[in-house]
Parts: C-alpha cells; sequence; structure tokens
C-alpha cells in the first residue's frame, strides 16, 4: 500500500473476509494518498481525511439495499470534479457487490466510470468477496487483499489501551479480527450473556413454535442492545468532532449530516458483525456435539450416528442462514426461520 501511495492508479479495490476492516483500511489509504508526506498520520490533511472532513474524499451512498444506477451517476459525476486541495479526488464505493444484486443490477454503470477517469481521480472499492460478475470491474483495478488482525494481536491493542485482561480476550475473540468492533466489545458488559444465550440454544429449543419464537425474539432484542456501546462510542466522537470545529471559530461540523449517515453505516455494519458472531458461536456448539457423539460411537453406543447427522445438519442449516445475510433479508425472518429449522433436528 505504501508502493502504490507513492505510484497510484486510477481505481483500487480492497478485499477481505468480515473483520478485515476495509472501511478503515480504505480510509487510511485516502489519508495517505491526500497526504504531502504520503500517510504520515499527524499532519492536517492526515486528520481532516481520518475524521471526514476532507471535501475531495467522497464515500457514495447508495439509497437502497443494491446500488442503483442513479447512485452510481451521482458517484461518476462527483469524480468528474477538480479537486478543491492540492491533492486527489478521491471516490469511496463500499459494497461494491450489491451493484450485483436488485432487479437492476448496476455494475455497468461502475465499469463505465473506471473505464474513462480523469487523471486526478482516484475510485476505492471494497467488498468481502468478488462475485463472478465483477471480474471485469475487478480487473480495471488494483486488488488489496487484506486479513483480519489475529485475537493475540487485539488482546495487545485492548489491553495496551487500558482494558482489562479479561474484557480484552473476550472482546477479541468476538471481534474476528475487527479492531474497531473488538474496542466497541471491550466495553459492553452484555458481551458475555449474549454468547451465552447463543450457546444455550440447542437446549431451549424444547419442539414447540412458541418457544423457538421467543427464542428469536429474545436474540433479535439482545442484537438490538449490543449497538447501544457503539452508538455512545459515535456520540463521543462526534462530541470531540464539535469541540474541535468550535476551537476553530465554527458553530458545528460542516458536515454533520455526512457524519451521521457514517455512524448509521456503521451501525449497520455492526450488526451484522454481531449476527454473524452469533451464529460462529452456535455453530461452535453443534460442532462440539459432533466430536462427542463421533467419540460416543468409537465407545460402541449406538444412538450417537443419530446425533453426529443432527449435528451436521443443523451446521448445515447455520451455513445456509449466514449465506442469506447478504441478501439483506429481514433479522426477524431470518432468526424465525433459524429457530423453527433447528427445532425440527
Amino acid at each position: 500500500m505504501r508502493q502504490h501511495v507513492r505510484n497510484p492508479v486510477h481505481a483500487y479495490f480492497f478485499t477481505g473476509p468480515v473483520g478485515s476492516s476495509l472501511h478503515d483500511a480504505v480510509l487510511a489509504f485516502a489519508a495517505a494518498l491526500q497526504c504531502p508526506n504520503q500517510g504520515c498520520g499527524v499532519c492536517e490533511t492526515c486528520r481532516l481525511v481520518l475524521e471526514g472532513k476532507d471535501t475531495d474524499v467522497y464515500f457514495a451512498e447508495r439509497a437502497g439495499i443494491s446500488w442503483r444506477v442513479d447512485d452510481l451517476r451521482e458517484a461518476d459525476r462527483v469524480s468528474r470534479r477538480r479537486p478543491l486541495g492540492a491533492g486527489y479526488q478521491i471516490i469511496v464505493l463500499e459494497e461494491v457487490d450489491l451493484t450485483t444484486t436488485g432487479s437492476s443490477p448496476s455494475a455497468s454503470a461502475l465499469l463505465k466510470s473506471l473505464e474513462e477517469p480523469p487523471s486526478r481521480t482516484i475510485f476505492l472499492l471494497t467488498a468481502d468477496e468478488v462475485p463472478e460478475a465483477l471480474d471485469t470491474i475487478q480487473s480495471r483495478c488494483v486488488e488489496i487483499k487484506l486479513k483480519g488482525l489475529s485475537e493475540d494481536d487485539l488482546e495487545a491493542i485492548l489491553t495496551r489501551e487500558g482494558a482489562p485482561v479479561d474484557a480484552a480476550r473476550m472482546a477479541a475473540v468476538a471481534a474476528s479480527g475487527n479492531l474497531r468492533r473488538a474496542r466497541v466489545l471491550v466495553r459492553d458488559d452484555a458481551l458475555g450473556e449474549r454468547i451465552a444465550t447463543w450457546r444455550t440454544v440447542p437446549e431451549r429449543l424444547t419442539g414447540t413454535p412458541s418457544a423457538s419464537a421467543a427464542l428469536a425474539s429474545e436474540i433479535a432484542t439482545a442484537l438490538d442492545q449490543a449497538i447501544a456501546p457503539l452508538q455512545l462510542l459515535q456520540e463521543e466522537e462526534l462530541e470531540h468532532r464539535i469541540k474541535d470545529a468550535r476551537e476553530m471559530g465554527q458553530r458545528s461540523i460542516a458536515n454533520r449530516k455526512d457524519v451521521e449517515a457514517q455512524f448509521k453505516r456503521e451501525q449497520r455494519r455492526f450488526r451484522i458483525d454481531e449476527l454473524r458472531f452469533g451464529l460462529t458461536a452456535l455453530t461452535n456448539v453443534y460442532r462440539e456435539r459432533m466430536i462427542q457423539g463421533l467419540e460416543e460411537a468409537d465407545a460402541g453406543d449406538s444412538r450417537s450416528d443419530y446425533r453426529v447427522g443432527a449435528s451436521m445438519r443443523a451446521i448445515d442449516i447455520i451455513v445456509s442462514t449466514n449465506q442469506r445475510l447478504s441478501s439483506n433479508i429481514d433479522e426477524t425472518l431470518l432468526l424465525n426461520d433459524l429457530m423453527l429449522s433447528l427445532m425440527e433436528l
């Protein structure tokens, strides 16, 4: 990435698994591209980009679940502007895999923008995975593949920032490699309770629809509550930005709407990450049951075959549920379907 900052091209495609902090990486890369020192992290230029105040760094927004052609046309319009500063006009398009979804896929509109960009415009795209339908777009970009931080790295960072060791470890495990998420979770006293709720799902499915519905509702409520520490952190960041603006003689921050929109996107991503983590915790329970069943089979227990088979089917159901998250299905419906399917095993 340092090499590319020194010799940038017109478009970059950042990819990586959930937890690889694509947003943070793109933001840091944008700051380095604008920085006269190629990413010192402390100058005024870096500060403006990292705080979302650089008018030449444009985070495109979509109006709905997927990217529409009109959304991308607006991004293309902004890309045609001359940068106000000495750096580049940077256009950030996140989750571009959603240009291939919806009733009117918009990937072709994005491809047109990438094929004829102005000389001082740089596109930064992100996606967890690149579907085959984006192969042509991918070929127009330099791909930068990221990995998530290890649990040990996250724990070390959190403890260095003052978190208790036990809380840091639990947050590191639950963060799936995402530092920002880890910093939120380490402030969350209810994290352990949510993990316990997911792990007790199999034993609480008593075989009645009412029990599965109640459990789905309980998990949905826990997801709502999980957002609270993030919202508190965002409020603190907003207050800090407002304080900085007033010290500079401004009544408030100039781009407050953009900041609030960014916060809402982060909350949406955080909620999905939280649900994925819960599904992972539930998968681990059934995996443990499967291993136990295999050990019992070796010991001659004839009933173990059924338990192993049921655990394998449960894991398949959870994998399918995880995949459905990418289609932006209603969470309540998703959780009810999951509990009803697991109840039948």
